[in-house]
């Protein structure tokens, strides 16, 4: 197909009790073929779904006839309130405030009824963890695609030693504790800060430990082990070794309950020109010709 123009890209708010989400929202030329939310990892903004310079999946889908929302989480981007020592707001909140408050802003403002869902990374948890908790939310969710979502690591390699076990589990506490909040930018560890309550959280579930709220107790693996998760593309990287393993994207999916699913690992094996790897399955100059059309496949396809 070829390159639909893009309308100008507008900046809204969301606001909550405390804070607000920031979407930005990229437009097609004509009628929209669906409405998409793409959202961020841990210690990333929604920058990693478009860039500056305009480019990126977030984009290149609007050119391609979608109606694309790109959401920062509170304290991302230039969403308030910036982490820092005494913000007490938690991935619990995200699960429970802002991925509702999200959805429900983006139907509004496009006359959608339902929407497709793109997640990276620690992104595609907290979505599933908030379909867990609201059912009703997953009645507005068309098709969704989790780019590298893994929850617990179990794979056992040298790159899983360093990333997770030594800074994430062993490093990251330490410099949370001394500046209340996680300083993944000035520590060149992603490109935004964490909220303290949410580094402790999301340690915790790295862990191979049940699927539970450290805060209220729910136990999200039960709550999804009758089904009802609306269609997921589990996409992992060939060359990922450690933030979202093949192996424990696998893992993840299975923890996601029965749902109707496919399994995707982006290297050569695929016919791909390369092996990915955990960012540049978004970023890499080549995904625009041969990752992002599998995402209009599959939500053509439902």
């Amino acid at each position: 197909m070829s390159d639909l123009a893009v309308t100008p890209v507008e900046r809204h708010s969301v606001p909550l009790e405390q804070g607000a989400i920031h979407l930005t929202r990229f437009r097609p030329a004509g009628t929209p073929r669906g409405c998409v939310l793409c959202w961020h990892g841990a210690i990333e903004s929604g920058r990693i779904f478009h860039s500056r310079s305009g480019k990126g999946l977030a984009p290149w889908l609007a050119r391609q006839g979608y109606e694309v929302f790109v959401a920062d989480q509170r304290g991302r981007g230039e969403a308030p309130p910036r982490p820092a020592r005494g913000v007490a707001l938690d991935q619990t909140d995200v699960i429970v405030d802002e991925i509702p408050a999200a959805i429900e802003a983006c139907l509004a403002l496009s006359g959608a009824e339902r929407l497709h869902l793109i997640a990276h990374s620690w992104g595609g948890v907290l979505f599933a963890s908030s379909l867990a908790r609201f059912p009703a939310l997953r009645d507005r969710i068309g098709r969704q695609a989790y780019f590298g979502t893994k929850r617990s690591v179990k794979s056992w390699t040298p790159q899983r030693l360093l990333y997770v076990d030594l800074i994430w589990k062993g490093l990251a506490p330490l410099a949370r504790g001394l500046c209340g909040y996680l300083p993944a930018r000035a520590l060149r560890w992603g490109s935004d800060d964490e909220y303290a309550g949410s580094h402790r959280q999301g340690a915790d579930w790295v862990r191979p430990r049940p699927w539970i709220d450290r805060r209220d107790g729910f136990d999200y693996a039960t709550a999804l082990a009758d089904g009802g998760l609306p269609p997921v593309l589990h996409i992992a990287g060939a060359a990922d070794r450690a933030l979202g393993h093949p192996d424990d994207v696998a893992r993840f999916a299975a923890e996601c309950g029965p749902h109707r699913q496919r399994q995707v690992t982006l290297g050569r094996d695929l016919g791909l020109d390369r092996d990915y790897g955990h960012l540049d399955m978004l970023t890499h100059p080549q995904a625009m010709q041969e990752i992002f059309p599998l995402l209009i496949e599959w939500f053509e396809e439902g």
